[in-house]
């Protein structure tokens, strides 16, 4: 991407001072003409009031004018106008993200507002639409996992696919493994300068046929970043269960397998995080979002041209005319 950028700047911008001399210029001819055409007073004035116009009244002004403009013209020449032109080029390496998210019957816990997995893709939707360079797929899991979209710099369509996410769309259950190996399965073909794996989830890995840290392992031979979530409040979580009288919440304890989590983080070079409501969720996205920039390469191009002749010439031509005018439509002859 290129970009040109036109400035004008002077090069001894203090000569522009020069230009309060001439309203003092102007006080000054106001002042000496007054002087040199002394008043009459007439009883009458309509007879001067017939008489016609001469050249020399109609244009005694000019040669001031002139001279007053050529004077403005110089001292802005003087101060040397420079028009500068800066180029721009600008090219960027985005990052290749894939979000896997849990999608389990446990994150419909209301710890968080309105509940887990919807304050997941309300925080997670917001990453995507501040990394407009990157291109960023969706993973989903829950006793299995599943591509929602491939990697894509289509943001509208993602973000559909996110609002269309919803616990009971798979079989129920948490397989972190298999989350991560279809995650690491949309990246290991990317040339992206970095791949960078979002694992969020809030439970214990109990089903599925991948065991996690062996995807880890997987994810590290393909250069692939994992950073993990884990989410939920500390103690206990309000969960609505659906009875034959209408949903009603229970309390349930909050187990996430932190220990596995730091583990797959560690072992690929990403960091592990603990959300225990929307706030601190928000905050972790911010932090990876400083932490993962796209890779920008900017070279810039200056070239400066000297813009003061155009000022001088015009100021010599209105000497000249206010010379000609002088001495020829004004001229006093004796």
């Amino acid at each position: 991407m290129t970009g040109f950028i036109h400035n004008i700047t002077f090069a001894h911008p203090w000569l522009l001072l020069l230009l309060f001399i001439v309203p003092l210029l102007v006080v000054w001819y106001i002042y000496r003409g007054k002087k040199l055409h002394p008043t009459l007073s007439f009883p009458q004035t309509r007879y001067f009031s017939r008489l016609p116009r001469t050249p020399r009244q109609s244009f005694r002004h000019l040669p001031f004018i002139l001279r007053i403009l050529a004077i403005i013209l110089i001292i802005i020449g003087l101060a040397r106008p420079q028009s500068s032109i800066s180029r721009q080029d600008v090219s960027i390496e985005g990052i290749d993200i894939a979000i896997a998210l849990d999608i389990s019957s446990s994150m419909l816990a209301e710890d968080f507002s309105p509940n887990r997995l919807e304050a997941a893709k309300i925080v997670a939707s917001e990453f995507v639409e501040g990394r407009p360079n990157d291109r960023i797929g969706l993973v989903a899991f829950s006793g299995e996992a599943f591509t929602q979209c491939p990697l894509t710099t289509d943001k509208t369509v993602l973000l559909e696919l996110f609002r269309e996410l919803k616990s009971g769309m798979i079989e129920d259950g948490t397989a972190i493994g298999d989350g991560l190996a279809t995650a690491i399965n949309r990246l290991r073909e990317s040339s992206a300068v970095s791949k960078v794996i979002i694992l969020l989830t809030d439970g214990e890995n109990n089903r599925g046929n991948i065991d996690p840290l062996s995807a880890s392992e997987i994810a590290k031979k393909f250069g692939i970043r994992i950073y993990t979530i884990g989410v939920g409040s500390r103690g206990m979580a309000p969960y609505p269960f659906e009875t034959p009288y209408g949903i009603q919440y229970q309390n349930v304890e909050v187990k996430i397998d932190e220990t596995l989590l730091q583990q797959i983080a560690q072992m690929t070079g990403g960091k592990y995080f603990r959300a225990t409501n929307n706030a601190t969720l928000r905050e972790i996205y911010h932090e990876i979002d400083q932490m993962e920039k796209s890779k920008i390469d900017v070279s810039e191009f200056h070239k400066k041209t000297d813009e003061f002749r155009p000022f001088i010439l015009v100021a010599i031509i209105l000497l000249i005319i206010e010379f000609i005018v002088s001495h020829t439509l004004l001229r006093v002859y004796p």
